[in-house]
């Protein structure tokens, strides 16, 4: 599913919480001096669904000039932008320096909305869009649509609902192959949980149990609960709002403008180099040594602007500049950041990170110059890339990419680090690595693959892993093959389902009669216990007509995890069979060896059920026949 961030901009009280609340139902006003005084102090948050199932997330910011820096806090997850113009008093201030930050931050998309109409009549308000056209030419927001509103009556909400559905159906997909990153917003402490942070998930995927490194400090914690949109959930995406419960940390060892993300994905420095623009409306020329405030995520730090080709960049000019920090950073190449002037704080300029670890340059190095084109341009990461993916799905190591090719090992490192994280290289497996396009050629196979299967077998829950692997990855190295299949899982392309994989949106069907026969087969097995009747004896206690579902049934029980095949004619509870296996954990706990005689014992029953269940132990390799005794097997 697309996960879409529509954020809104604007002056003060013009407007944008009450609209949020006309469009969601949800109020984003949390405190109660923002209640009291009418305006958004911090940052509001609410979900938009729309009739299709697809669902937005609205990031909700402030508008008064005092509140800009929880405005730019907000914006950096920004998919859409949504700028709001109060009919009574049109174009302001701040409306100017929202839109130069939404464009500094590489806001491709969105659309205006007049507010207020209730209180201007037709012809002022006709007025206001003429204004408001001017003002956004040149800007990503020049032609896009002006809508009236009034969150008062409801006048156009429904209009401006289904553009706003358009434009998330429209959004560029977040790339989940980047290892998970989150600009922290806010961080508080729950009773009987502990510490739990929010903001907007950037890059990736995170799930419950992933190890996280909060930086810039260093400092390790393992995720214990997710929730978006106030529901728990096993895995959140980029482009989510995400409350994070963190165990093993303190509220005190992080704050907002930390950053969380996948261990050693993400390095910290006190200096960027990094493309800078000077807003063509800004009122300052941006002296080389001059000391700014750079925004970067819901980071701030104050930083010294060097500029490396010039003395001065004047309005509306853009040039290679080096930020030179007063206190690390968590960033990476193609960040978007923001800068404001010292003194009086006012919006000048913003760009991209092209390195995010640089050496100190000297000013008018060509040489330095130069290689600053090339990370622009992006040449050389496209011949590295096209190295990566002329191995295959092989996953090559470092040293193996390095040396046909005579490559420096500690230079080639960190270039495969930085299109890691950008998602142009994978690494399925620690130091190994593949191209994204191979990945995308993979997963276009095994789409087609799982589609048939899926016709073919439209009750099975899904493919085995084993012959997923064998049809898709054939002569590859399993545990290669396992962690390419794992990645797609990560991506939420398939889902594991047992011992199978299926397409993520696949889900087993069942006539009213089938789920009628699921149930008494259930209740049938988990009534047996470990003493089961065998298969052929189950079926045909069922009525003659009802047989051939009943087959079908158990092949899907099977299949989804329901029903554990011993033999053929063997068949468990996954009830029956945990407790089964809890037994077999605890008496392997003490003991080097297992007999067919202690293990009927232990479980009470014949020696018919008690082998049966030790062969499937010996097949799935969870134990490993000796002579008359198992042992632990490699899948225990």
């Amino acid at each position: 599913m697309k996960h879409v961030i529509i954020g809104t901009a604007g002056h003060v009280d013009h407007g944008k919480t009450l609209l949020v609340k006309a469009l969601t139902g949800i109020d984003t006003d949390r405190l109660v001096e923002e209640k009291k005084r009418g305006i958004t102090i911090e940052l509001g948050f609410a979900h938009l669904d729309f009739d299709d199932g697809t669902q937005a997330g609205i990031v909700d910011v402030p508008g008064h000039e005092k509140f800009i820096k929880n405005m730019l806090a907000g914006a950096g997850g920004i998919d859409l932008a949504m700028l709001v113009v109060a009919a009574d008093e049109g174009f302001m201030p701040q409306t100017v320096e929202h839109l130069g930050i939404l464009s500094l931050l590489g806001i491709q998309d969105g659309l205006v909305v007049i507010t207020k109409c209730d209180m201007a009549d037709p012809e002022w308000v006709e007025m206001v869009k003429e204004d408001v056209r001017t003002h956004v030419e040149g800007t990503f927001l020049e032609g896009k649509p002006v809508f009236t509103v009034s969150a008062y009556t409801g006048q156009g909400i429904p209009e401006l609902r289904q553009a706003l559905k358009e434009l998330v159906q429209k959004a560029a997909e977040k790339n989940m192959r980047t290892p998970f990153r989150l600009p922290i917003d806010r961080v508080f402490s729950v009773d009987g949980f502990g510490t739990v942070v929010t903001g907007t998930l950037i890059e990736g995927s995170v799930s419950n149990g992933d190890m996280a490194e909060i930086l810039p400090g260093g400092v390790q914690a393992r995720v214990r609960n997710l929730q978006v949109h106030d529901r728990d959930v096993e895995t959140a995406y980029a482009g989510q709002r995400v409350a994070i419960n963190l165990a093993g940390v303190k509220k005190a060892d992080l704050g907002r403008g930390d950053v969380i993300a996948r261990p050693g994905s993400v390095r910290t420095s006190l200096m960027l180099d990094a493309r800078l623009q000077n807003l063509k409306n800004s009122q300052r020329t941006i002296l080389s040594g001059s000391q700014v405030h750079l925004y970067h995520g819901s980071a701030v730090r104050l930083c010294k602007v060097v500029l490396l080709d010039r003395d001065a960049l004047q309005p509306g000019e853009s040039c290679y500049a080096q930020l030179r920090l007063t206190e690390e950073i968590a960033a990476k190449r193609g960040d978007r950041f923001v800068i404001r002037f010292y003194s009086p704080l006012e919006t000048i300029g913003g760009g991209v990170v092209l390195d995010d670890l640089p050496r100190r340059h000297k000013r008018g190095d060509q040489a330095v110059l130069e290689a600053l084109a090339i990370r622009e341009s992006g040449s050389g990461d496209d011949q590295l890339v096209q190295l990566v993916a002329e191995h295959g799905h092989s996953l090559p190591t470092l040293e193996k990419l390095a040396a046909p090719q005579n490559l420096d090992r500690e230079e080639l490192g960190r270039s495969l680090e930085e299109l890691t994280s950008a998602g142009k290289v994978l690494q399925p497996l620690p130091g190994r690595y593949l191209a994204a396009s191979v990945f995308d050629a993979i997963w276009d196979s095994c789409r087609g693959l799982l589609e048939q299967y899926h016709r073919q077998n439209p009750l099975h829950a899904g493919m085995k892993v084993a012959e997923l692997r064998q049809k898709l990855l054939k002569n590859t190295d399993q545990a290669v093959a396992d962690a390419i299949l794992a990645a797609l899982a990560r991506e939420g392309k398939i889902k594991a389902v047992a011992d199978r994989y299926a397409l993520a949106d696949f889900a087993v069907h069942l006539t009213k009669r089938q789920s009628a026969i699921r149930e008494k087969l259930l209740q049938t097995y988990r009534k047996a216990g470990l003493e089961v009747p065998g298969l052929d004896e189950v079926i045909a206690s069922f009525p003659p007509a009802e047989q051939g579902d009943c087959r079908q049934v158990v092949e899907s029980l099977v299949s989804g995890g329901g029903l554990v095949m011993l033999t053929p004619q063997l068949c468990l509870h996954s009830q029956v069979y945990a407790q089964v296996c809890d037994k077999t954990r605890d008496f392997m706990a003490e003991h080097q060896e297992l007999t067919l005689a202690e293990f009927r014992d232990l479980l009470g029953t014949s020696r018919k059920y008690a082998l049966a269940v030790l062969e499937y132990y010996d097949k799935n390799k969870i134990l490993k026949k000796d002579g008359d005794v198992r042992r632990l097997g490699t899948g225990f």
